[in-house]
């Protein structure tokens, strides 16, 4: 990839640039937590968006995409917004460094990506933090803060790119860290590295290529259901109840906000397990508890389906550590941790008969856990 984006660099604009990446995304666990003020648990992978940068004393950005084979050109003020999608995301970085007394001047780019689109691994993010971190360090000395770069991506999703998105994604594509996952506190933004290197196992994701269309607002009415719940209980977010304070409520709650909350308030916890295991190097344990939360998922917030079930089962019966939904649900992939004897099989499984069952293959991806944005040197 390195290689094609230096040559096409060279092709549309002569001479050389420098080169940045950043990472797509995994979350381990820690699913709809974020906007009840619990904990995610994500890491960068080792799938990128890459790109050749460079100033060129003009006052317009000219880009060039590999995988879309389209060109864009833009100059840097509120009216000058690209038409195409894909580049709104980099129109919209310039813009919000601006916006908050950065520099950026007129550049040449061209990128490519081997994030798999739609599978839930944040390509858009990866975008964003590429660009952000490029152009901290070509045109204002590397003096915006990482956080400030993850809340420039996610402020680009808001006003430029129409998605009110948290900021687990872009946080984890500045703040990736090979070897390590992170667990950020969604309340507070503080954040912790725990070691993620499990030898004998692997991490892999099997992407079911399914998205139900939904009629109604499930996120909305889910979340919703989590805000009524802490305001019988007299908590600002779920964050700070217990399932004792709960259980003595129930009476007073529907079935249905009781499940959403007992859903949030065990995830909250399995997060917290989650890294004590990691600090053992107990991977058994991890698993387990990826288990709890897809039935967690599936049964309580009611944001799996079929096919995902049926990818998880699979999973259990061919002896996979963990298995869950990973991402907001009604589709997409499932994350599982995969010991090295059992991955041929559990693969050889998954592939073959969810054809046999749905028409079509899930794709499979293996991810290993890797460094976010930063900048290539030769």
């Amino acid at each position: 990839m390195k290689e094609k984006i230096q040559e096409e660099f060279k092709k549309h604009f002569g001479g050389k640039g420098t080169l940045y990446a950043s990472a797509g995304r995994i979350n381990l666990i820690g699913e709809h937590t974020d906007y009840n003020g619990g904990f995610v648990f994500p890491g960068a992978i080792d799938k990128v968006i890459m790109a050749e940068i460079r100033p060129n004393k003009t006052d317009k950005v000219r880009v060039y995409s590999i995988d879309i084979d389209d060109n864009a050109e833009f100059e840097l003020n509120e009216e000058d917004a690209p038409k195409q999608q894909w580049a709104r995301y980099i129109f919209g970085i310039c813009r919000e460094i601006i916006k908050r007394g950065g520099t950026v001047k007129g550049f040449d780019a061209v990128f490519a990506g081997n994030v798999p689109l739609g599978a839930g691994l944040s390509s858009s993010a990866a975008l964003e933090s590429c660009f952000a971190f490029a152009l901290n360090d070509l045109f204002n000395g590397n003096t915006i803060d990482k956080f400030e770069l993850a809340r420039i991506g996610q402020s680009t999703e808001h006003n430029y790119c129409g998605v009110n998105c948290g900021i687990m994604d872009q946080f984890a594509s500045v703040f990736g860290k090979k070897g390590n996952l992170m667990r950020l506190d969604c309340r507070s933004m503080e954040f912790e590295y725990f070691p993620f290197n499990p030898r004998g196992y692997k991490l892999v994701l099997v992407d079911s290529v399914v998205k139900h269309e939904l009629v109604d607002s499930p996120y909305n009415k889910r979340r919703q259901s989590c805000e009524r719940v802490a305001k019988r209980l007299g908590v600002e977010t779920l964050r700070d109840a217990t399932k004792e304070a709960l259980d003595a409520a129930k009476s007073d709650i529907s079935a249905e906000d009781y499940s959403r909350a007992k859903f949030v308030i065990e995830e909250k916890e399995r997060v917290l397990d989650v890294c004590d295991a990691l600090n053992r190097g107990d991977y058994e344990t991890v698993g387990q508890l990826m288990y709890a939360t897809h039935n967690g998922l599936s049964k309580d917030y009611e944001v799996s389906c079929e096919e995902l079930d049926f990818l998880n089962d699979i999973a259990k019966e061919c002896g996979v550590t963990g298995s869950r939904i990973m991402g907001g649900g009604f589709g997409g992939c499932t994350i599982n941790l995969v010991a090295d004897d059992k991955y041929s099989h559990f693969i050889e499984e998954a592939t073959k008969r969810f054809n046999e069952k749905y028409g079509h293959e899930p794709k499979i991806y293996d991810v290993v856990i890797s460094d976010g944005a930063r900048k290539i040197t030769e």
